[in-house]
């Protein structure tokens, strides 16, 4: 047996770039989600899409992406991650290319799903080729600056999306993904080396196990995405929870599970080989991922809400409230990158970042009120950010430490699969309390400040408040009791006593207040349910064990940099 050597030796310039490559093709994945969410309004008017397949823009591109994640991880230990990258990148230009030409609801959705099948391997690929470039130790500090990449997409995306959308057209909104998708595809290509794991054998890709997983993750990510509470079902988007196609998703959806374990059991060469769940840390490190991704995207879905109904901003203004968590974000990946590459170990950062995470969501769903201004939202988000931040860069160097070097790819593909089931999940979740809460609140708040009005007046100010959901859930239009109080001046003046009028007018304003209470109570019940998730997490991590990171490799020439000039 070959004694322990020293990493493998790349040079500056191969690092330097492939990082930037491999940053590049992360970015354009990161950045298209947010973009695309800022011009989604544009496009739904330009192109008449309704309400009922207005989310498929994006739950197409998320139910393609995840069911990708473990076949391109695979598929990257088999054939290298320059083969992967750059089949990624190429994929996901052609489904923007296709995107922006696109001219129906249909096309677009389906070739929103061509840009997930693509974005796949860019999540996938990047973050392995840190564990390809760097020893143990040092692979904290760069995956930091991926994790970096995703706080700092959720600020430019929505500034960036605003700014083609109006100035050049939504089309742009994909086009612009070109020019930097081809800098990115050409470092890939002329100036990184394969990157192939050392003893992997060329063999057929499993298939069986892709199948399978499909049949197992479509429906299960359908049904997530698609489920709502009972009074939404009016709206027309998806199924309400206990209908009967979400029951018969979920239950195809099992079958597929089993199937997949059955067949991974079985594969000379697996997608995802199960024997890795016997790892502690392996499977409590997934395990964590996907306890912490179903808290990743609560306060950024559900406080601009807030913002916008109780505090009173527009919807861009709303956006940038979320900037400081977004800057919190990437501080703590930042720095827990650079203190885990000092200290060598990860286990104590990601306890106190949970801790910090849930003291972030006490502080929000315990001092919120319907008088909390920008300011303050602004500045306790800073400690949601916080302790969001080290989740992404910390759990992965934890996960890809704990197997072989030629098992990068599908650890790593592991640990982002597990990662946006949590998302998915977090946000069906969460969605349901906010919603569930909400609807409850406007029935008895809105209800009780408008006892004592005429019955027609009551039921159009009740249809008015309730319209402030929008259609499919909550939206960001806000319910504008000035707008209602001068038309019914205009409506009422003239034509029923004077008392009557000022009545209309004073329980226009309870209304209001009782919208705001209900709107606050909501968010505050969903940040609450957060600070349970979290201390579960952290209970899941007190339980991880922590292998020290080396300097060095355990096994020599783990990584064949081949094809240094991949001219050859």
């Amino acid at each position: 047996m070959a004694s322990p050597a020293a990493f493998p030796t790349f040079t500056r310039a191969q690092k330097v770039f492939t990082m930037l490559g491999a940053l590049l093709g992360l970015l354009l994945a990161a950045l298209d989600q947010t973009i695309v969410a800022t011009a989604g309004p544009s496009i739904q008017a330009d192109l008449g899409i309704p309400a009922s397949l207005y989310p498929w823009l994006t739950t197409s591109y998320l139910v393609a992406s995840t069911m990708m994640v473990p076949v391109w991880g695979k598929l990257s230990d088999l054939l290298g991650r320059r083969a992967v990258l750059g089949a990624g990148i190429t994929v996901f230009l052609l489904g923007s290319f296709l995107c922006g030409v696109s001219r129906s609801t249909v096309t677009l959705i389906l070739f929103r799903a061509v840009q997930g099948l693509g974005s796949a391997a860019l999540f996938t690929g990047a973050l392995a080729v840190v564990a390809d470039l760097f020893p143990p130790r040092e692979r904290g500090k760069y995956q930091g600056l991926f994790g970096a990449m995703f706080g700092l997409s959720s600020v430019v995306g929505p500034l960036a999306g605003g700014f083609i959308t109006d100035r050049l057209g939504w089309h742009w909104v994909f086009f612009i993904n070109l020019p930097v998708g081809a800098v990115a595809l050409a470092l890939v290509l002329l100036r990184m080396p394969r990157l192939r794991p050392e003893g992997v054998t060329r063999g057929k890709l499993d298939l069986a196990g892709a199948v399978t997983l499909a049949l197992a993750v479509v429906p299960l990510l359908l049904a997530l995405s698609l489920g709502h509470a009972r009074e939404q079902e009016t709206q027309g988007i998806g199924w309400a929870w206990g209908s009967w196609p979400l029951l018969g998703l979920f239950a195809l959806a099992a079958v597929g599970i089993a199937a997949f374990i059955r067949v991974e059991t079985r594969a000379h060469e697996p997608l995802l080989d199960l024997r890795l769940f016997k790892q502690k840390t392996f499977s409590l490190g997934n395990a964590a991922v996907f306890v912490v991704g179903a808290v990743f995207l609560s306060g950024v879905v559900f406080l601009p809400l807030f913002m916008v109904n109780v505090v009173g901003l527009s919807a861009t203004h709303s956006g940038l409230t979320l900037t400081p968590l977004t800057l919190g974000v990437v501080a703590g990946n930042v720095v827990s990158g650079q203190l885990v590459s000092r200290l060598g170990r990860y286990k104590e950062l990601m306890l106190g970042s949970l801790l910090l995470l849930a003291v972030g969501f006490a502080v929000m769903g315990f001092t919120l009120t319907p008088q909390s201004t920008q300011a303050e939202v602004t500045v306790k988000m800073v400690l949601v950010g916080l302790g969001l931040g080290p989740s992404i860069p910390l759990y992965t160097v934890a996960i890809q430490n704990a197997v072989s070097p030629r098992q990068i790819g599908v650890a790593t593909s592991a640990a982002t699969f597990f990662r946006q089931l949590g998302m998915t999940l977090g946000v069906a979740l969460m969605g349901a309390v906010f919603a569930t809460t909400l609807s409850h609140e406007m029935k008895t708040r809105v209800a009780q400040a408008t006892v004592g009005l005429p019955a027609p007046l009551r039921a159009e100010l009740l249809s008015a408040t309730s319209g402030s959901h929008g259609e499919g859930g909550p939206s960001h239009t806000a319910f504008e009791p000035e707008a209602v109080k001068a038309r019914l001046r205009t409506e009422l003046e003239g034509t029923r006593p004077r008392e009557d009028v000022d009545q209309a007018l004073a329980a226009v304003d309870r209304a209001d207040q009782a919208l705001k209470q209900a709107y606050t109570t909501a968010v505050k019940a969903v940040y609450r349910c957060a600070i349970l998730v979290a201390l579960l997490a952290f209970l899941v991590t007190l339980r991880l064990p922590e292998q020290p990171l080396q300097r060095t490799r355990p096994q020599a020439a783990a990584v064949r940099a081949e094809d240094s000039d991949p001219s050859v």
